[in-house]
């Protein structure tokens, strides 16, 4: 499995094995500073990342098996490295230099150390992207997913997470950086207004809902929890692994879950909203 970087992105310099656009073109990111940092040090190990990496393999290998998979914003590589073990040829594009190392260090075999607009990727070159738990990060979504557009070729796929509703916004969600959640509905209007046809849409972890509301929300909503924290968000993440009956109770739920999006069926509630959409084939004035 091999992908040769400079066949879409010609202008990028290798550095220390890490791919990077020639000058400084760092950009201002709605995400904490330690954020990549302390997420790499419980993904492995984490209930959350593990269901949804497996969810997310299941899903690319049924839509877009072929080809190269670039994950946009993808943080460590943690779903980069699950892809790219599961037999998808798939590249981290991250923006912060700590992640894009992460992943390096994690087994990416390709790292780009930037944010999609400078990194020059050849428009229609792409088979399939994801941006998972990212575009929430970006005050200008539609944006964002018309720059996405563009390099994925026609009938290209498109995968995404993102926080789901905003009656579970929270202090968390302050201090993460983002300046939203979304529905099915409002992601799905979103995705076909940048020209893609939506190919299939769930809720994603429907058991973390009630414990959201009573420890996230509703202490925030009271204000007895006005500022969220790394420390916080990392230990929640987590989460009951390897914990006796609390663990044993959440891999039950998951494995539900994951059978029934296996089998075709939608998720009708849970704390994330899971999309997989395809570039249009007809006529957009966008691409």
């Amino acid at each position: 499995m091999h992908v040769d970087i400079t066949d879409f992105a010609s202008e990028l310099i290798l550095d220390d094995g890490i791919y990077r656009p020639a000058g400084d073109v760092s950009t201002p990111l709605s995400y904490p500073e330690d954020g990549n940092d302390s997420c790499f040090a419980v993904e492995d190990e984490s209930f959350w990342f593990q269901h949804r990496n497996v969810v997310l393999r299941h899903l690319v290998q049924q839509f877009s098996p072929e080809g190269v998979f670039l994950d946009v914003g993808g943080g460590n590589g943690c779903v980069t490295k699950a892809l790219q073990d599961a037999g998808v040829n798939a590249v981290l594009l991250e923006p912060g230099p700590g992640g894009a190392l992460n992943g390096r260090n994690r087994g990416c075999l390709q790292v780009i150390n930037s944010v999609l607009e400078t990194a020059g990727i050849r428009p229609g070159s792409m088979s399939a992207a994801g941006a998972f738990d990212v575009v929430e990060h970006i005050e200008d979504d539609a944006g964002f997913l018309r720059e996405l557009h563009q390099v994925l070729q026609p009938g290209g796929h498109l995968y995404l997470t993102v926080p789901a509703f905003v009656w579970l916004w929270s202090a968390e969600d302050v201090h993460a950086g983002h300046y939203r959640r979304y529905t099915v509905g409002s992601i799905s209007r979103l995705l076909r207004g940048c020209g893609f046809d939506v190919c299939f849409t769930s809720y994603l972890f429907a058991f973390l809902v009630p414990p959201i509301l009573a420890m996230r929300t509703l202490p925030s909503l009271l204000g007895l929890r006005r500022v969220g924290t790394q420390g916080a968000a990392t230990k929640e993440l987590q989460g009951t692994q390897g914990r006796g009956v609390g663990s044993l109770i959440v891999d039950w739920l998951r494995q539900r879950e994951l059978r029934r999006i296996q089998q075709g069926g939608s998720v009708m509630l849970g704390s994330s909203v899971l999309v997989v959409a395809r570039k249009s084939t007809a006529a957009w004035s966008g691409s």
